[in-house]
């Protein structure tokens, strides 16, 4: 088999067993929505509406069909790319995504870059001196980092920079389009709220698995013959760890998607996190359904890409 064929052999396996995530992760959602008390119809038509109006809303938004075909259908229509309407504002599902989904993605891909930024120099400092007082004082920085929880440092990021200093915009956002500079001022403070566990958790696994080779014999050795520092260290160090500090960074990945409903809360934007909590308050049963349906591909997407990366640092994957 060529490395062509070996290669769409492996993506389209991976797009097979990501196919039940869709299906299971869907199901469940759906499920809960269901058993949530209260009655969907009985909200739309209003709490003076008559017998014969409800049962009109039940046959127009399809409520009075088997739970089982209700899902299916649902999920038959996503597929296609039709995640229905919103109960509320009759606005289609996907278009309310659209809108929303950018500002959740600029706030994740900065809090991500910074996370790496800052979080790879302190791991490879750390991992070079072991055991030292350097190595100590970031570790414990790190260990606060993680325990520091999001909203609270998120609170305070906008009480000192947002409402007494105004460097930088306290609520809202702008799309990413219209004007970039303003869309990265309003995305800054978010991001930063979001990456602090971030930095933390590269900074300490990179420390791990890099003191661990940095130690080794086989570095010893290359000490010993005259290689220069820089060289082992990139060489013999970070490509031996790369394939650790990409699983880092695509969980890392996974959880601020997750971890931007707090954040978002906070800052008042309108993202994925604030379109999702919305909709659960007020009982809009299709945006919740459509935007867990496009967060389930995004997290497949970026695992793909992970296994993807995986076979091009690491050779020994491929085989």
């Amino acid at each position: 088999m060529s490395t062509r064929q070996h290669q769409w052999g492996f993506l389209w396996r991976r797009l097979l067993q990501a196919a039940p995530v869709i299906v299971f992760a869907t199901f469940i959602v759906f499920s809960l929505l269901k058993i949530v008390p209260g009655d969907v119809a009985v909200t739309l038509a209003g709490e003076n509406a008559t017998e014969q109006r409800i049962a009109e809303i039940r046959q127009l938004y399809g409520l009075d069909r088997p739970f089982l075909v209700q899902y299916g259908s649902w999920l038959w229509k996503a597929l296609h790319g039709d995640l229905s309407m919103s109960l509320l504002s009759s606005e289609p599902v996907l278009t309310s995504i659209a809108r929303s989904l950018p500002n959740t993605l600029l706030i994740v891909s900065i809090a991500l870059l910074l996370a790496l930024v800052i979080g790879i120099p302190l791991g490879i400092v750390a991992a070079r001196h072991p055991g030292s007082l350097v190595d100590k004082v970031l570790m414990s920085i790190a260990s606060l980092g993680v325990a520091v929880p999001n909203f609270w440092l998120a609170m305070i990021l906008v009480s000192l920079f947002a409402l007494e200093r105004n460097w930088f915009p306290a609520t809202g956002a702008v799309p990413l389009a219209v004007d970039p500079w303003q869309a990265i001022r309003h995305a800054l403070l978010p991001a930063i709220a979001l990456a602090s566990g971030g930095v933390s958790e590269v900074a300490r696994q990179l420390r791990s698995s890099l003191a661990d080779i940095l130690s080794s014999q086989q570095v010893r050795t290359l000490h010993a013959k005259g290689v220069p520092p820089f060289t082992i260290l990139w060489k013999h160090g970070l490509k031996n760890v790369s394939v650790n500090l990409l699983t880092v960074i695509a969980l890392l990945a996974n959880r601020l998607l997750a971890a931007t409903v707090v954040v978002e809360a906070v800052f008042a934007v309108p993202g994925m996190g604030s379109l999702i909590v919305h909709a659960a308050v007020h009982r809009d049963f299709p945006v919740v359904q459509g935007v867990v349906f496009v967060m389930v591909l995004i997290v497949i997407a970026i695992n793909l890409t992970t296994d993807a990366l995986y076979r091009i640092v690491d050779p020994r994957v491929r085989t």
